[in-house]
C-alpha cells in the first residue's frame, strides 16, 4: 500500500471565505483534519467529510502531531494539517515536513492568506508607494524564540519601509521603544489589526508615539498584528503602471 499524502493547508486569517478553493477541497476529502483550535476558527472546517476525524492539536506535542499524521498516511489515507494564515510564516512547517520525509510520507503545501495582506485589504492599504517605499518587511519581537542579532527590530525599522510585526502584541512597550530608537518619527502611522477576519475583528489606527497606550487601552493581548506604515503619511508619486506615457 502506498502511503497517503499529508496536506499542509493555509487557513487564512479567520474569514472562511479567505480559505482557498484548493484548501477547502482538500479539507472536504481528508480522512484526518488536524487544526489549532485557538487560532483556526471552527467555521473553516465545516465542510469536512462526515467520516473524518477532526482533532484540535493545540495541546499536542510535535511528536504527537507527527504520529497522527504518520498513522493516517500509512493507512493510505489523506491528512489535512490546517495552519492559521500561511504555513510558511511562524509555524512548525519545517519540523513537520522533516519528520514526514524521514518516514517516507509524501506531503504538499497549500498557501494561505496571511494576516498582513488581509489587514491591508480591509483598510485599503498599499504597502508599496512609488518613491516612498517598495519594500515590506515581515518580522517579530524577540520572545521565547530568539532573533538573529542582525534582525533586531530597530535595525529593520531603520530602512523606513512598511513593516508587519507578528507575535508581539504582549510586547507593545518594547516594540514602541525599538521603533523609536530606529529614528522613525513619533507620528508614523500604525495599524493595530486584531483577529483579522474573525467576527470580533478590530482595526485601530494610532501613531508610533501612542502605540503602547493604544494596545493597552484596547486590551490587544493576543492575535494582534502591528503594521508600521510610513508611506501612509507621505504623498508619494503616481504609479507608472497605467500611465499614458508608459511605453507599450
Amino acid at each position: 500500500m502506498h502511503p497517503g499524502t499529508v496536506f499542509f493547508i493555509g487557513a487564512g486569517p479567520g474569514d472562511p471565505e479567505l480559505l482557498t478553493l484548493k484548501g477547502a477541497r482538500l479539507i472536504a476529502c481528508a480522512d484526518l483534519v488536524l487544526y489549532t483550535g485557538s487560532l483556526v476558527p471552527p467555521a473553516i472546517l465545516t465542510n469536512h467529510a462526515p467520516h473524518a476525524r477532526v482533532i484540535d492539536s493545540a495541546l499536542l506535542s510535535l511528536e504527537d502531531i507527527h504520529r497522527l499524521m504518520r498513522d493516517c498516511a500509512l493507512q493510505g489515507q489523506r491528512c489535512a494539517r490546517v495552519h492559521t494564515g500561511d504555513p510558511s510564516l511562524y509555524g512548525a512547517l519545517r519540523e513537520e515536513i522533516t519528520l514526514l520525509e524521514q518516514d517516507g510520507i509524501p506531503w504538499q503545501v497549500v498557501p494561505g492568506v496571511t494576516a498582513a495582506t488581509a489587514a491591508a485589504a480591509a483598510c485599503g492599504i498599499s504597502f508599496t508607494v512609488p518613491e516612498v517605499t517598495q519594500t515590506l518587511i515581515i518580522s517579530r519581537m524577540e520572545g521565547k524564540t530568539p532573533m538573529p542579532a542582525a534582525e533586531s527590530l530597530d535595525l529593520l525599522a531603520c530602512h523606513k519601509t512598511s513593516l508587519a510585526i507578528y507575535l508581539s502584541s504582549k510586547l507593545a512597550d518594547k516594540v514602541q521603544e525599538k521603533l523609536l530608537a530606529s529614528g522613525l518619527p513619533a507620528e508614523t502611522p500604525i495599524l493595530c489589526a486584531h483577529r483579522v477576519g474573525w467576527p470580533e475583528e478590530a482595526l485601530i489606527w494610532t501613531t508610533l508615539a501612542d502605540l503602547a497606550h493604544c494596545m493597552h487601552k484596547h486590551n490587544l493581548q493576543r492575535q494582534t498584528l502591528i503594521l508600521v506604515l510610513p508611506a501612509e503619511a507621505a504623498k508619494g508619486a503616481k504609479s507608472i503602471l497605467y500611465s499614458k506615457d508608459r511605453p507599450r
